[in-house]
């Protein structure tokens, strides 16, 4: 039995090293250098190469090091075999309302705008909003949007929430199904993605689903890129159908030096930092996973394949 690490923009020397004091007596491997692929059992991965478990025919367990499982079920063909498991953290849920609340801030009181008023040497005041007088709208209601979505409630926004089925968040106006869509993205001031990519999620924000809108509100994908139809984006932002976005996640990471994103006035961008996955938290419960995987007990935070959360 072995574990094999295959990660992708992210270094694996700080895991493995967790992991041996973990498991000291547990064979580690980080990929390409395996000694023997029929051995291994037990992968943990981020964003692993297209169709790179087929070259390890015995492995049963998938562990993801984030929240998300999409960049394993949407690169791998995975068997009735394999287990999927991904990182449940109080911290993530908290570090992403951190940053959305910051974002959120910044455009209410035109900080951005200051910004760049300074750089241009520019004294001009601009009205500002309150909280109390904001909406926000929640794709996503799952442990983190339902975190944000409860968080932004007790400070006096306004929030409304949409997923695909039905959920009862405190203090927040949920919508479910295609039918509620519609009603979750009217009359908001913020927009802020946080749904698992799915089938049905892949390319949800696009310039049909969001033709409809009417009080222009800024919009703020923290969820993947593969939500959101790019080329519609800079349209939906020049019609003004949207006032701004904020991008942290792009379907080609590290986001092309040419790629139009970079120079639009209207878009800001971060570098996929909105909620980063501590590597203690992270370890702790991988390795619990692994205890509980060679005991042939349940997994924790697995996650189903069906329907890709």
């Amino acid at each position: 039995m072995s574990v094999l690490l295959i990660f992708e923009n992210k270094n694996p020397i700080p895991w493995k090293e967790a992991l041996e004091k973990k498991l000291p007596n547990t064979s580690i491997e980080i990929f390409p250098n395996v000694e023997d692929k029929n051995n291994i059992d037990f992968i943990i991965c981020w964003k692993p190469p297209k169709e790179i478990f087929k070259q390890f025919p015995n492995s049963k367990v998938i562990q993801s090091v984030g929240a998300s499982i999409d960049h394993i079920t949407n690169t791998q063909t995975l068997k009735k075999q394999h287990v999927v498991s991904r990182i449940v953290d109080d911290r993530l849920s908290n570090d992403m309302w951190e940053f959305l609340l910051t974002t959120v801030l910044n455009q209410l009181k035109n900080s951005t705008i200051y910004n760049l008023q300074q750089h241009a040497k520019i004294w001009k005041q601009h009205n500002y909003k309150s909280i109390e007088n904001t909406t926000i709208t929640i794709l996503g209601l799952g442990k983190i949007g339902s975190h944000v979505a409860k968080k932004f409630a007790l400070i006096g926004f306004k929030v409304k929430g949409w997923s695909a089925s039905e959920k009862n968040v405190e203090n927040v106006v949920s919508f479910q199904g295609k039918e509620g869509f519609i009603s979750a993205t009217q009359d908001c001031d913020f927009l802020i993605n946080l749904l698992p990519l799915t089938k049905e999620t892949f390319g949800i924000l696009n310039k049909k689903t969001l033709s409809t809108l009417t009080s222009s509100p800024f919009l703020i994908n923290v969820g993947r890129g593969e939500h959101l139809v790019e080329n519609d984006l800079i349209e939906l932002l020049n019609s003004s159908i949207l006032s701004g976005a904020l991008l942290d996640v792009f379907v080609n990471e590290p986001l092309p030096k040419e790629h139009p994103f970079w120079i639009h006035p209207k878009i800001q961008i971060t570098p996929h930092i909105a909620s980063l996955t501590s590597i203690d938290s992270a370890i702790h419960q991988i390795t619990k996973n692994y205890t509980l995987f060679i005991q042939n007990k349940e997994l924790l935070h697995t996650v189903s394949l069906t329907k890709g959360y």
